[in-house]
């Protein structure tokens, strides 16, 4: 099994959803979080003072797949999302060697 931590522009929330709806996963984690990337924030004015804002509000969405499905669904996800300036985000790919539904104790493939 893969995890896929996607993080990305509030904006594309709904996007990113029916992406993955359409490619049948079965379940997601979202989080509001703040950070910066390489773009490092970007410059505003408030009442003639300008001012840094490091931190910018991003979304990350955390979801458990199949393997075999991960490639073609990252591949979807970049092309469908992306607007090709800074800040349109990042997806960490991890193994999981395992998963437990609480509710039932079924294990692997049958937990997702």
């Amino acid at each position: 099994m893969k995890k896929l931590e996607i993080v990305i522009q509030p904006e594309k929330l709904e996007d990113l959803k029916a992406i993955l709806d359409e490619s049948s996963v079965n379940g997601l984690m979202i989080t509001n979080i703040m950070g910066y990337g390489n773009q490092k924030g970007h410059k505003k004015v408030y009442r003639g003072a300008e001012y840094n804002v490091n931190l910018l509000p991003k979304i990350k969405v955390e979801t458990v797949i199949e393997p075999d499905i991960a490639e073609t669904l990252i591949t979807k996800i970049v092309s469908e999302i992306q607007t090709g300036t800074y800040g349109d985000g990042k997806i960490f790919v991890y193994e999981v060697q395992d998963a437990v539904r609480i509710r039932t104790g079924e294990r692997g493939h049958d937990a997702l």
